[in-house]
Order: structure tokens, then C-alpha cells, then sequence
């Protein structure tokens, strides 16, 4: 029997003030006391402005297919991995008689930057449905946490407006999409 893929768990680490205080050093005003609005939260992370780093995540997959943690670790900006060894010296198992499908343990500690980007290409319709399940995990957990992160983590195809994929899926064309864009967008233009 499979075990079953889940988080371990899932901390951010950060607070708003540091994330509005750099912000605010960039463009050279004091540091502030009130707290940011959900639309200024929004706004910033959309702009992907380099104070938005600050905000760190820190999750852990427990029982995800090595071939899935292969797709993540592809993922090298702004994020670190730490997935499970297959050394045989330390496993105790040959890593040549090791199948794609075995499970590992896969933990990240990532930046807001990074997440946005890892959404871009894994909640996309060409992505492996398995690597994509693993990443919604991740995306409930911000989702509860942080909703105005979770606002703009969104496909290649509506981050870009049009779907730049060598094949693409036809979502681009839908009104599912033209409603994914729009909401997207909101309060923007």
C-alpha cells in the first residue's frame, strides 16, 4: 500500500512591518508604524519589488515520488531543498535497484519571490498532475496564512496574459481563463 503524500508542516517566517519597512528604505522614507493594508500587500507582491524576499516560508513533503521532488529541485532561486538521501552506504539499499517512484522526504525554505515563480510553471495545465497536487498543498497552507500571496500565485498563461508554451492546452482561450485573468488583475488596472 502507497503511503499517501502530505505536508509535515508549513511555517512562514516574517512579518508584515519588515516587508513594508524595506520597502520604505528603498524609496527613502522613515520606517513606519502602521501596519500594511491587504491591498498594498497585494500591490507589492505583485510588483515582485526585491523587499518581498524577506517574506520566508519553510514546508516539508513527507511520501513524495522522487521523480515529483526531481521537478521541485529544479527550482533554484530564492529557495533551498533538502530532500532524503538514496546512498546506498546509507540506506542500506542499492540506489541502482532505487525506482523514479520511491518516496522521499522533501523539505524547502523558500521566499515569497520564489513561491510566485514555482506557481507560475507547476499550477500550469502542461505540468505533471502529481507535481501540481504537491504544490496545492503547499498553496492551501498559504491560502490560510497569507492570503494576498496566495492572490498572485497564479499559471504562466495569467501571470503573462497569454500562454507562451511551446503546446499549448487551449486554456488561453477559454472564459475560465479571461475570468482567471480578470480576477488576476483586480484593483490593478
Amino acid at each position: 500500500m502507497e503511503q499517501q503524500l502530505s505536508l509535515k508542516y508549513f511555517k512562514a517566517r516574517f512579518n508584515w512591518r519588515d516587508v513594508a519597512d524595506a520597502a520604505r528604505t528603498t524609496i527613502r522614507m522613515e520606517e513606519g508604524e502602521k501596519e500594511p493594508s491587504p491591498s498594498w500587500k497585494r500591490r507589492i507582491l505583485l510588483s515582485e519589488h526585491s523587499p518581498i524576499r524577506q517574506m520566508t516560508f519553510k514546508w516539508k513533503w513527507l511520501n513524495l515520488k522522487y521523480w515529483v521532488s526531481v521537478h521541485f529541485v529544479r527550482h533554484k532561486i530564492g529557495i533551498e531543498h533538502f530532500v532524503s538521501t538514496q546512498r546506498s552506504d546509507r540506506t542500506g539499499v542499492n540506489r541502482d535497484d532505487t525506482p523514479q517512484a520511491a518516496l522521499v522526504n522533501h523539505e524547502c525554505f523558500a521566499n515569497a519571490q520564489s513561491i510566485i515563480f514555482i506557481s507560475r510553471k507547476r499550477l500550469c495545465r502542461q505540468a505533471s498532475p502529481e507535481t501540481t497536487a504537491a504544490w496545492r498543498l503547499v498553496l492551501d497552507e498559504i491560502r490560510g496564512c497569507e492570503p494576498e500571496l496566495f492572490s498572485v500565485c497564479v499559471p504562466e498563461c495569467v501571470y503573462r496574459g497569454f500562454c507562451p508554451e511551446f503546446k499549448s492546452c487551449g486554456y488561453a482561450e477559454t472564459a475560465s481563463f479571461r475570468a482567471a485573468l480578470s480576477a488576476y488583475r483586480e484593483g490593478v488596472e
